[in-house]
């Protein structure tokens, strides 16, 4: 007898458990993946500096690769990631719901198509092999690069490559070029000397943005929290943008990755990052590649189009402008 508890007591019970389970929830740090993109890792600036503590929020920057930090969110065990506008509906369109709150910078010149000595421009790959990691961003800027010089995929053999192995594939000599991202294109131009840049996202700016993007029960729960992260954000660009200053996060982002200072300030050139004000403006709907909204429409057409996933989503219902545009 001493072992039932009456109705009353139990829900007396349930409550207060439901009260411990909540303080507990608001008591864990918002967890965000991150990985080695230099908008990315400018958040490392804010983490060393415990600007996130002066802001009043419990932050926990987890580092992963990036494909897995995806895998990572997918599987519930982030509050945010930072991916490309186009991965966030890549997520989307395998049932991971995500909300993008906010931006951290556009790709200017980082991400880019390299070709091996004697290859000048996309024109002079038509019949030859790319190394890329098809359905991923450097596909999509391949894409739009041989649109550009009136060509198109069947023009070239896709080589289906990992971004982190693009280096290796292209010393192997058994492609003319490679796609990827910083740091990688610039490894794969130290191993095959004389290789090149002949495409960049810095000749179409706005063709990838970078984000957070949230569970949306994160965000719902904890709003006033994310607007804290917004408003370290926004620090952090002013900080990296400062000549006084640059040195300083130069160093700091550099010793995440394990470069030297002087080997990652040109990264950061080649990105450009977005303080509150120019968020705001890239959160305005419009079509093209000055908007988030244009530029993801653009991604969601690709995705479906190379069946990354099969329907076309509702991009609006994957954008939240509001938490950046109620900064002051």
């Amino acid at each position: 007898m001493a072992r039932r508890l009456r109705i009353r007591e139990l829900a007396v019970l349930a409550v207060s458990m439901f009260a411990v389970s909540a303080a507990n929830a608001w008591a864990e740090p918002l967890k965000i993946g991150y990985s080695d993109w230099p908008g990315w890792v400018a958040w490392q600036v804010a983490i060393d500096k415990g600007w996130f503590k002066e802001a009043g929020v419990d932050v926990d920057f987890e580092w992963f690769d990036y494909v897995p930090s995806m895998d990572a969110f997918s599987a519930g065990k982030l509050d945010g990631v930072t991916v490309t506008n186009g991965d966030a509906l890549v997520m989307g369109g395998s049932g991971t719901k995500n909300t993008m709150i906010m931006l951290t910078d556009y790709s200017n010149g980082n991400d880019m198509i390299v070709g091996v000595p004697g290859i000048k421009s996309l024109k002079d790959l038509k019949g030859k092999k790319v190394g890329i990691e098809v359905g991923f961003v450097e596909h999509l800027l391949l894409l739009n690069g041989l649109e550009k010089n009136g060509m198109t995929e069947s023009d070239v053999t896709l080589v289906n490559t990992k971004t982190n192995e693009t280096p290796q594939t292209l010393a192997s000599g058994e492609v003319s070029a490679i796609g990827a991202w910083q740091p990688n294109s610039g490894q794969a131009m130290k191993q095959v000397p004389g290789s090149t840049p002949i495409y960049t996202s810095a000749d179409e700016p706005g063709l990838i943005y970078d984000v957070i993007t949230v569970n949306p029960t994160s965000l719902a729960t904890r709003k006033a929290d994310w607007e804290k992260v917004i408003k370290v954000w926004d620090r952090v660009v002013k900080y990296i943008n400062d000549p006084a200053t640059v040195d300083d996060a130069a160093k700091i982002m550099a010793a995440r990755v394990g470069l030297k200072p002087e080997e990652y300030k040109p990264l950061i050139a080649g990105t450009k990052l977005l303080d509150v004000a120019a968020a705001k403006k890239v959160f305005v709907k419009a079509k093209g590649f000055g908007s988030l909204y244009g530029s993801s429409e653009i991604a969601n057409d690709f995705n479906t189009k190379y069946a990354v996933y099969k329907d076309k989503l509702d991009v609006d219902s994957f954008i939240d402008p509001s938490l950046t545009n109620a900064q002051p």
